[in-house]
């Protein structure tokens, strides 16, 4: 049966009248599981306006009313975890433990914001002039946008939503139409958590939902994840219509190995951070840098894993890795495969030619050696199940080699040696480092963003940025008349 995903408007499932839709699929099967509306023009506004109704009053619901909503959804979020996880599974495709991971992560987002009463605490400075204090408030913005990307459809939303509402603001969804079940699972949570209607929208569809959303001038702010190009559109298109916009892009994530790493360590972590959720993670490590003479012996250790991973249905338990998204993006994550190997590369392991079910969108997982800044494997992002292995000489050329590249997402070392591990942190020029850690994902109470073309805006996600992100400052001056005066003086009637 083919299931029909609405808009959710008002506190409420709406079915969509522009007459446009999309297939949603599911990824280990290549069947058609359901028609996604898209909205209109028309339809975003009117969405717009019924969240622009509710951020007039959600503005001045109290602290503790807008902290014990987010309690109360916290604890919806948790009950309710594994089936959100399997309505990951089946759109995304990923298996089932890491669609529990991508919840965990995103109720710690929750976790962050039910702390809201302390986060936008302002300052105070008396008696600045005779008679004169000065303090400073943080103040919603109004009304904010968040476009989400298929790969992680419950997580990013959180990263998003939680400061956003926490902050007083109305917050208004364009997720993935890929996978967009899991943002109506997140609305009817927030319903029932007790939120107003309206302060919480979804708005399903492709770009003329976007575009709708980037020029609305009821809009204040967007938040967007996804590849570098269409991040890059975003920030243009969002500030020239006057809006804040934090537009986090694409990644080439890179680990180095210096010669006197942990091998077996290193490879277990090179395997899980490049070939988890068939790569389709902007935290993925696509570039392992072996320095001096471990080359060799990273190579062996890393595909003496590889055939040990269980390539399948992520529903069912014990698989590794699922799909891929898209009968597309599989087939151009082959063509790369192709690429690199015409280019000079050697295909140690051959994730064209792999062990997995017929049906779906399925591609093993592949390991390239000798490969050079110069082949496409190396420059693009490729989004997929690839590790390609650069080998160089020095810790200095290792460390030019990754300041060279435009993406400047996460980076990793594995070392045993502290000097050299601080002396990385320092000279690296990437915005999320990991010392001995593959995927250095911020904890909530941090921030989540990259440098250079891996991100547009001078803002970074979730944690304190965010909260700085979805509110203004406010500076108030103030001067009263003298305490000395008595209140018959000033003209009113004294009180008992």
């Amino acid at each position: 049966m083919v299931e029909r995903i609405p808009h959710w408007v008002d506190g409420q499932r709406q079915i969509g009248t522009s007459g446009r839709s999309g297939q949603v699929f599911n990824p280990a099967t290549g069947v058609v599981t359901g028609e996604v509306d898209f909205a209109s023009v028309a339809e975003v506004d009117a969405a717009v306006a019924s969240a622009v109704a509710a951020a007039r009053t959600w503005r001045r619901s109290s602290l503790s009313q807008r902290a014990g909503i987010l309690h109360a959804f916290r604890e919806l979020l948790h009950a309710r975890g594994d089936d959100l996880a399997a309505i990951l599974t089946a759109e995304h495709g990923k298996v089932f433990s890491d669609a529990q991971g991508e919840i965990a992560r995103g109720l710690e987002n929750v976790e962050f914001a039910t702390g809201v009463p302390s986060l936008l605490k302002g300052g105070y400075s008396e008696q600045v002039s005779t008679g004169v204090d000065v303090y400073s408030m943080r103040q919603p913005l109004g009304v904010v946008a968040g476009i989400t990307p298929f790969n992680f459809p419950g997580m990013v939303p959180l990263w998003m939503c939680a400061n956003a509402i926490a902050c007083g603001n109305a917050f208004v969804l364009k997720p993935s139409e890929k996978d967009p079940s899991a943002s109506l699972f997140l609305a009817q949570m927030w319903k029932d958590a007790g939120l107003p209607d309206g302060v919480f929208t979804v708005v399903q569809g492709d770009k003329i939902a976007v575009d709708a959303l980037l020029d609305h001038p009821d809009i204040a702010a967007i938040s967007f994840v996804g590849s570098t190009p269409i991040a890059k559109y975003i920030y243009e298109r969002g500030t020239a219509n006057g809006k804040r916009v934090q537009a986090l892009g694409g990644a080439k994530n890179h680990a180095v190995i210096l010669p006197d790493a942990d091998i077996d360590m290193a490879a277990d972590s090179l395997v899980g951070a490049a070939y988890g959720a068939a790569g389709e993670r902007c935290m993925a490590l696509s570039v392992a840098v072996a320095v001096g003479s471990i080359g060799d012996d990273l190579v062996e250790a890393i595909a003496r894993r590889l055939p040990g991973l269980v390539v399948g249905d992520g529903a069912q338990p014990g698989t590794d890795m699922g799909p891929l998204i898209t009968q597309a993006h599989r087939d151009k994550v082959k063509g790369y495969i192709d690429a690199g190997e015409s280019e000079g590369a050697r295909v140690v392991v051959d994730g064209r030619h792999h062990n997995a079910p017929e049906d779906g969108f399925f591609l093993g997982v592949t390991l390239l050696d000798q490969v050079t800044p110069q082949m496409t494997v190396y420059t693009d992002e490729i989004f997929g199940p690839v590790l390609s292995v650069v080998r160089v000489a020095t810790y200095e050329e290792a460390v030019a080699l990754i300041n060279a590249n435009p993406f400047a997402n996460g980076v990793a070392i594995f070392t045993r040696d502290g000097g050299a591990a601080r002396e990385f942190q320092f000279d690296i020029q990437v915005g999320m480092v990991g010392i001995n850690v593959p995927i250095p994902v911020p904890v909530a109470y941090y921030s989540f963003g990259g440098w250079k073309a891996s991100l547009f805006g001078d803002t970074h996600m979730y944690g304190p940025e965010g909260i700085n992100f979805y509110t203004r400052g406010k500076v108030v001056t103030s001067r009263w008349p003298d305490p000395s005066t008595s209140a018959i003086d000033l003209g009113f009637p004294r009180t008992r």
